[in-house]
C-alpha cells in the first residue's frame, strides 16, 4: 500500500509541477487554487508512504517520478527539447528509481 501511495504522490507531483506553468506566476486564481490542492494531496500521500518506507527511498522515488514525469510533459505539451542528453538523463533517473525499489 505504501508503494501505491508513493506512486500516486509522484503522479500528483507531476500534475502540480506542470500546473505551476499555468498559474502565470501564481497570478491566475483557479489554476493557483488547483495547483495548491495538488501540492497538499501529493505531500499527504508522500507522508503516508513514509509510515513504512525509508525516508530516503520514499523522497527520492517521489522526486524522481516528479522529475521524469514533468520533463516528459514539458517535451510533449510545451515543445521542450528532447535532446539525446536529456533522454539519457531521464533514463538514468528511472534506473535509480528502480534500483531503490529493488533494494528495499
Amino acid at each position: 500500500m505504501a508503494w501505491l501511495a508513493l506512486f500516486l504522490a509522484g503522479i500528483l507531483e507531476v500534475t502540480w509541477a506542470t500546473g505551476l506553468k499555468y498559474t502565470d506566476g501564481l497570478t491566475r486564481f483557479w489554476p493557483t487554487v488547483a495547483t495548491g490542492a495538488l501540492v497538499v494531496a501529493s505531500l499527504w500521500l508522500l507522508s503516508v508512504s513514509m509510515r513504512t518506507l525509508p525516508i530516503g527511498t520514499a523522497y527520492t522515488v517521489w522526486a524522481g517520478i516528479g522529475t521524469v514525469g514533468t520533463v516528459i510533459l514539458g517535451i510533449v505539451l510545451l515543445g521542450e527539447s528532447a535532446s539525446p542528453m536529456r533522454l539519457l538523463s531521464i533514463a538514468l533517473i528511472i534506473v535509480g528509481i528502480l534500483g531503490l525499489k529493488l533494494a528495499h
